[in-house]
């Protein structure tokens, strides 16, 4: 996947069948139905692939508990189907985990066992393990940290994880591998219309400052939390639909969390769950959901996010987690619909929603990552029956995304390459200096920015160290002090100058230095 070749390839193409504006998940998704159904398929993304919310879940592939307890079976049923569908397309990016909820009441552990129960019986054939009811001892084995004062027991449950920002990014290259254009850093400023129509976009190349004029049958906007902008600039009467929410996660070492079970805490002070999640070596807790007025492509962690956050997991820890343990906390945004009457996000439906303007505009938004492959699904259809191309089925239910392999490296950073994992490890014995590794507290290699540079469109520090690697959110400080032999390897391969090198850290620096939290 090289930005360089894509470029030219939209230089050649005078109308595109399909073009989609946002390269999160939702995009990524409709770029890779649209292109494997065979249609002319262009995405275009302002900033990186994921830079934005889909690179800041809390790294679940699940059905949602807490929606089953508000009734939502529809969108319950919905994810546990797709759950079990992405753990069989992406094996390397995604594993069956674990969860333990700690009970602290006879009643309270028989009514999550009940509701847990009936969340495995929901997936059907697609049920990935079965949920038990644990005693205390044995919920105090798999949660050694837990607060086993009063502890009544718990229930055992299953459901998926995986790396969001790999995902997205191996979604982009299963869509280039099935003949689509995907570009970062083109920022798409104005909609193109013929007789009211939408005809295609207008955009520009971030970085070279270029513009172009791209003509399309069908428009998709898939810009997330950004959606109004869109629907801005194709009626600009149009009133928001979208209520952004933020949620916030920190990341500790292990011995904060040990054990391989991750914990889903099922009552916190504003109604929602909290998790701690083993993830890359590290273990991630969240989240919050806190209503915000405008969504920035860098959201900030609120004081009273960051209080919620530890006023609620010391409750069920003996660790007694502080300010000066936190690695990193990152805040992402979710595109919630807005709902007649309804002002706590918390309570806001996470279905999707499709709109289909007067002009042709498709729009889809709300949804959460799991039911991408569904979002993108309908985003296509809809776009098929308003551009009058030829209808083709959906074949994504067992297409397999880039870097599928049945046998996954044993190493935890390399198994997230999948298939790319023998790429990597050819650079490192072509040449001995890219074996090294960036960081000693970290398995990333040189030979991995080398291959973000030429096989996965990385353009900046940012790019690497966020989402190629997730270094930024798995530790900030380790992350900044990495970015000076990061920006020489991608200035070597990129032939940068010293200037861009400086630069580079620099604005690096100043953005992982957000990912630190005050100390007090």
């Amino acid at each position: 996947m090289n930005r360089a070749e894509m470029l030219a390839r939209l230089e050649k193409e005078k109308e595109w069948d399909i073009i989609i504006i946002g390269g999160g998940a939702t995009g990524l998704g409709a770029a890779v139905d649209a292109s494997s159904r065979g249609y002319k398929t262009l995405l275009l993304e302002r900033l990186d692939f994921a830079k934005g919310t889909s690179s800041r879940a809390t790294k679940l592939v699940h059905g949602g508990v807490r929606y089953l307890a508000q009734g939502n079976i529809k969108l319950v049923m919905e994810a546990l189907r797709e759950r079990g569908l992405l753990l069989k397309n992406a094996p390397h990016l995604t594993r069956n985990q674990a969860f333990v909820l700690p009970s602290y009441s006879w009643r309270g552990k028989w009514f999550y066992g009940i509701g847990l129960k009936i969340y495995d019986l929901m997936s059907g054939k697609l049920s990935i393990g079965k949920t038990k009811l644990l005693s205390s001892k044995t919920t105090a084995r798999y949660l050694p940290a837990v607060t086993t004062d009063r502890l009544s027991g718990g229930i055992l449950y299953h459901d998926g994880q995986f790396d969001d920002a790999r995902l997205a990014l191996n979604l982009a290259q299963t869509a280039a591998e099935q003949g689509a254009v995907v570009l970062n850093y083109m920022e798409v400023f104005d909609l193109d219309k013929e007789k009211d129509k939408v005809s295609g976009v207008f955009a520009e190349d971030i970085l070279s400052g270029k513009e172009y004029e791209l003509k399309a049958k069908a428009v998709i906007n898939a810009t997330g939390v950004f959606t109004d902008d869109i629907l801005e600039m194709d009626d600009e009467r149009h009133h928001h639909i979208v209520s952004p929410s933020q949620g916030i996660h920190f990341v500790v070492d292990k011995k904060f969390f040990p054990g391989d079970h991750a914990m889903m805490i099922p009552k916190t002070d504003d109604g929602r769950v909290l998790f701690a999640v083993p993830w890359h070596n590290h273990v991630i807790i969240g989240t919050t959901d806190t209503p915000v007025q405008e969504p920035l492509p860098e959201p900030t962690p609120l004081d009273e996010e960051i209080a919620f956050i530890f006023r609620n997991i010391n409750r069920y820890l003996t660790t007694n987690i502080t300010k000066a343990d936190i690695k990193t906390v990152f805040a992402g945004l979710r595109p919630l619909v807005k709902a007649p009457g309804q002002k706590n996000t918390a309570l806001m439906p996470r279905d999707h929603t499709i709109i289909v303007s007067k002009s042709n505009l498709i729009t889809i938004t709300g949804g959460k990552w799991t039911t991408y492959r569904r979002m993108a699904k309908d985003a296509v259809d809809n776009a098929a029956f308003v551009s009058k191309v030829t209808r083709k089925p959906c074949i994504t239910e067992t297409l397999h995304i880039h870097g599928w392999t049945e046998d996954p490296d044993s190493k935890e950073t390399l198994r997230f390459y999948g298939s790319d994992a023998a790429g990597i490890k050819q650079l490192m014995n072509e040449n001995h200096f890219l074996s090294e590794r960036l960081h000693p507290a970290f398995d990333y290699t040189k030979a991995m920015v080398v291959w973000a540079v030429q096989k996965e469109m990385a353009m900046t520090i940012e790019d690497v160290l966020a989402r190629r690697m997730r270094m930024l959110f798995l530790d900030a400080q380790a992350a900044i002090d990495t970015a000076p032999a990061v920006a020489a390897i991608m200035a070597k391969e990129m032939g940068k100058d010293d200037n861009w090198v400086k630069e580079q850290t620099e604005q690096f620096t100043a953005l992982a230095k957000k990912y630190l939290l005050p100390q007090a």
